[in-house]
């Protein structure tokens, strides 16, 4: 199983990015989770946002909700993360992931996550 993501890049404060993760080697399941995940420089990695894949329920941290959207296209096998009103908080590297265990809830855990892709640099300048 592959997860690229891409569209990572600078950009300043108040601006939008879009990050796509498209998911190979697995035609993902009714059951998967997707989730993004950000890590910034010194810091833990965090949860971003979440969506389960049959219905498209989408999670978001406190942090980013009302500014990011997640979303999925299934004939695509991709996600996405639109990220509106960037600020230079927000500046990581974003992190896609899938959770292929149909058991539990707990995706704000990074160990909830069986697969991860090599991630996409966001700077934010003010």
């Amino acid at each position: 199983v592959q997860l690229q993501a891409s569209g990572g890049g600078s950009v300043q404060a108040g601006g939008s990015l879009r990050l796509s993760c498209a998911v190979s080697g697995r035609t993902l399941r009714r059951t998967d989770v997707m989730g993004w995940f950000r890590q910034a420089p010194g810091k833990e990695r965090e949860f971003v946002a979440a969506i389960t894949w049959n219905v498209g329920s989408t999670y978001y941290a406190n942090s980013v909700k009302g500014r990011f959207t997640m979303s999925r296209d299934k004939s695509e096998n991709t996600v996405y993360l639109q990220m509106n009103t960037l600020k230079p908080e927000d500046t990581a590297v974003y992190y896609c992931a899938v959770d292929t265990n149909p058991y539990g809830t707990n995706w704000l855990d990074p160990e909830k996550f069986d697969y991860w892709g090599l991630g996409t640099l966001v700077t934010v300048s003010s």
